[in-house]
C-alpha cells in the first residue's frame, strides 16, 4: 500500500504549496504534511534530493511497507492530475467533458500566465489588506482574472467557479488572495468566489495556520 508526502513551506507565502494542499485537503486525501522552511531570499534548500526543481510543492509516494519512494511528482498540476488519476473517486474535476475541459484550460492559463501580477502582488496571507500601486501589464492581469472569474460562475451558476468545489478553485483561491491582499478588485464574481471559499474548511484551516507562522521572509514582503 501506498503513502503520500506533500513537501511545502511557509502557509502565509507559499501560493503554489496551497494549491496541492487544499486539493488534497478539500477532497479528503490522507497525506503526510511535510513543512521544509523558505530562505530570507525565498528559496527551499531543503528540497534537495526531493524535487529536481527543488521547489515546493512536491508529492512523494512511498510504499507503507518498506518506505522506499515509488515516485516524486512536482509541479502543482502534475500532482493535480495524479491524484485525479489516482482517486477517481473524488471529484477532483468537473464531471461532465465540457466542464473539465474549460476548467483544465483555466488552471493551464494560470498556470502559465498572470506574471505581472506574481511579481508586484506576491502572495501574503498575514499581509493587512491595502491598497497598492501596480502597473499596466499587472492591471491587465486582473481584468483577464475577473474576466475568467465571471466566465466560469455563468457556465456553471457559481458560486464557486464550476459550481461545486474543484481543482480549478484551488488554482485560483491564491489568486484571489493577492486581489484582496492588494486591493485590486471588487467584481462581483471575484467577491462571490471569496465568500463560498471563506465557508470551505480546508482553505480556513491553511489561513488559521499562516497567521500562526513567524517567519518573516523579507523578499516576498511588498
Amino acid at each position: 500500500m501506498a503513502e503520500l508526502a506533500l513537501y511545502i513551506t511557509n502557509k502565509c507565502y507559499s501560493s503554489w504549496s496551497l494549491r496541492a494542499w487544499l486539493v488534497m485537503r478539500a477532497f479528503d486525501i490522507p497525506f503526510d504534511e511535510v513543512m521544509v522552511p523558505l530562505t530570507d531570499d525565498g528559496r527551499v534548500p531543503a528540497m534537495s534530493g526531493i524535487s529536481p526543481t527543488t521547489k515546493v510543492p512536491c508529492l512523494v509516494v512511498r510504499d507503507s511497507a518498506s518506505d522506499a519512494r515509488q515516485v516524486s511528482i512536482w509541479e502543482s498540476l502534475a500532482i493535480v492530475e495524479f491524484l485525479a488519476e489516482q482517486f477517481p473517486d473524488r471529484p477532483i474535476w468537473p464531471a461532465d467533458s465540457a466542464g473539465r475541459a474549460l476548467a483544465r484550460s483555466l488552471v493551464a492559463e494560470m498556470h502559465a500566465g498572470f506574471a505581472a501580477l506574481r511579481s508586484e502582488c506576491p502572495m501574503n496571507l498575514r499581509r493587512p489588506a491595502t491598497c497598492h500601486e501596480v502597473s499596466k501589464a499587472c492591471r491587465n492581469d486582473v481584468k483577464r482574472i475577473e474576466e475568467i472569474f465571471q466566465q466560469a460562475q455563468l457556465a456553471s451558476g457559481g458560486p464557486f467557479m464550476m459550481g461545486d468545489f474543484s481543482a480549478l478553485d484551488a488554482f485560483y483561491a491564491p489568486v484571489y488572495s493577492r486581489l484582496m491582499t492588494y486591493t485590486q478588485s471588487k467584481h462581483p464574481a471575484v467577491l462571490r468566489f471569496g465568500a463560498a471559499l471563506a465557508e470551505l474548511p480546508a482553505w480556513m484551516a491553511w489561513v488559521e495556520a499562516a497567521a500562526d507562522e513567524t517567519a518573516i521572509i523579507a523578499a516576498v514582503e511588498v
